[in-house]
């Protein structure tokens, strides 16, 4: 256990060079952006030019470049994402109400992901070069062909439309019916699990069937064992170990798909916060949903590496 904390700690030491990377390039971005919080905050107002250069000398946009950049660092670490110039709301209040729905639909699709991952690659395994295998292997590949958007209208056509299982768009809070939540949830986070899982099939397939090659599973099936049994016991905790490093990448992948899931299904995430501060031109709001969704991946990243860690001793005997 302290080998473990002690390579946590040397990581979290690492993650603070990558932090201060992703404020320095999204701040710069930001800065090359059309958009001006002074016009933004006196929208439809008429300001006169003295009263936006009075805006921009009070909030600091006229600093030089270095003093801004380090001015926003000690705001961030004071929790301070700075103030929406539309609604003159702190961007933190913003983010902190709309970020629990981005959650909730990223790893409820993670969930989905890995259940149909799991199943599906340990079939295809099992029944490698065979009909269940020939038939995962297509709908894995159109599955990762196809993307999520596309994916969320056939849904919404089909499922919604059509049929009516599902509603269209909007969200019901689980507090209120868990019931409604999941029927408002369940075709965002389809759409946005179905290409992670179709990825992440190949992926289990491939090192479950490595993993059946070695000969200590054939001396344990020769001995008797049932092969549900090798399989569950030691091929899968063996066997998904390449695919746990890979699963962190899926995550940014799901946090970042749940942006444009939201504006489809209408859901007050993540997603339609940035949507809307980029159309009203609302750079303070921009620029903290994106910091908060790449800290999101960078921390969910290292959850994956320290779960990595638990389950492969050998890399711990390493990173010491």
């Amino acid at each position: 256990m302290v080998m473990i904390v002690r390579i946590l700690v040397r990581r979290l030491v690492l993650l603070v060079p990558l932090m201060l990377g992703i404020v320095l390039f999204v701040f710069v971005v930001m800065r090359f952006s059309d958009s001006d919080p002074a016009s933004a905050y006196f929208q439809g107002a008429n300001p006169t030019e003295q009263q936006l250069h009075d805006f921009r000398e009070r909030n600091g946009l006229l600093d030089p470049f270095p003093v801004r950049y380090f001015a926003f660092v000690g705001d961030l670490l004071r929790g301070d994402l700075g103030v929406s110039a539309l609604t003159r709301a702190p961007v933190v209040d913003q983010v902190t109400t709309a970020l629990p729905l981005t959650m909730q639909l990223t790893f409820l699709g993670l969930g989905i992901a890995l259940v149909l991952a799991l199943v599906g690659g340990v079939t295809a395994a099992i029944h490698r070069d065979r009909l269940p295998d020939q038939l995962i292997r297509v709908v894995s590949l159109t599955g990762v062909a196809a993307p999520g958007f596309w994916l969320a209208l056939l849904m919404i056509q089909y499922l919604a439309v059509d049929l009516g299982w599902f509603p269209t768009s909007g969200y019901v809070n689980p507090a209120d019916s868990f019931t409604g939540w999941l029927r408002t949830m369940t075709l965002p986070a389809l759409a946005l699990s179905l290409p992670v899982a179709a990825q992440l099939t190949r992926i289990v397939r491939t090192a479950v069937v490595e993993e059946l090659d070695k000969d200590y599973v054939r001396t344990a099936i020769g001995s008797g064992l049932p092969p549900v049994v090798v399989v569950g016991r030691n091929v899968l905790r063996n066997a998904l170990m390449n695919p746990l490093t890979v699963l962190g990448l899926r995550v940014g992948y799901l946090l970042g798909g749940a942006v444009v899931i939201e504006t489809i299904f209408n859901l007050p995430g993540m997603g339609k916060l940035m949507i809307d501060a980029v159309k009203n031109g609302d750079p303070a709001v921009v620029q903290g949903g994106v910091l908060t969704i790449a800290f999101g991946f960078v921390v969910v990243n290292l959850v994956i590496d320290v779960l990595y860690l638990l389950v492969n001793p050998r890399l711990r005997s390493a990173e010491t």
